[in-house]
C-alpha cells in the first residue's frame, strides 16, 4: 500500500513546480506568501459579524438587567406591605377585645366609666404621659375650642 501523505507531498511540489515554470515563461515571479500578520477577509467579517451581535444584544441585555432590578424593588414593596397587612390585623385584633378600646377611649377621648368623675386639668399636669407645653395639635380638640373662647373674651370681640 503506498504512503498516502508521500503522495499529497509529491503532487504539492510538482504544482509548485508547475506553476513557477508558468509564471517564468510569462516572465512574473510567484509572489511567497507573506507571514507577517494581516487581517484576513474572513477575519474582518468575523469581527463584523462578533460586532453586530453585540450591538444587537446590548439592549435587551440591558432591559433584562432593568427589569429584573424592578422585580426586586417590586418583591420588596409586597414584602412591606404584607408586613403592613399582618400589623394592620393585629391592630384589628387588639380593638376587638374590649378591654384594649376601652383604655383607648379613656386615654384619648377621656371617657369616664359611670360613676366615675372625670377631671382635665388646663396646664396637663393631670395627665402623666403628656407634657405640659402641648402645641393645639397635640391636645384635645375642645381644649382648642376653649381656648379660642377664653381668647376672644379677653380680647373683647371685635365689633
Amino acid at each position: 500500500m503506498p504512503d498516502r501523505f508521500a503522495t499529497v507531498t509529491r503532487l504539492k511540489a510538482l504544482g509548485s513546480q508547475t506553476a513557477e515554470r508558468v509564471y517564468r515563461a510569462q516572465g512574473r515571479r510567484i509572489r511567497a506568501p507573506r507571514k507577517g500578520r494581516r487581517l484576513t477577509g474572513r477575519a474582518a467579517l468575523l469581527a463584523l459579524v462578533l460586532c453586530s451581535l453585540v450591538v444587537a444584544l446590548a439592549y435587551p441585555t440591558r432591559q433584562y438587567v432593568s427589569q429584573r432590578s424592578e422585580i426586586a424593588d417590586q418583591r420588596r414593596q409586597a414584602e412591606q406591605a404584607r408586613q403592613e397587612v399582618r400589623k394592620l390585623r393585629e391592630l384589628k385584633a387588639r380593638w376587638q377585645d374590649p378591654a384594649y378600646a376601652e383604655q383607648r377611649a379613656r386615654e384619648q377621648l377621656h371617657f369616664v366609666r359611670p360613676g366615675e368623675t372625670g377631671f382635665t386639668m388646663r396646664d396637663g399636669t393631670a395627665d402623666p404621659h403628656r407634657p405640659a407645653d402641648r402645641r393645639p395639635a397635640d391636645r384635645a380638640w375642645y381644649e382648642n375650642l376653649w381656648d379660642g373662647v377664653d381668647s376672644a373674651d379677653r380680647t373683647g370681640g371685635s365689633r
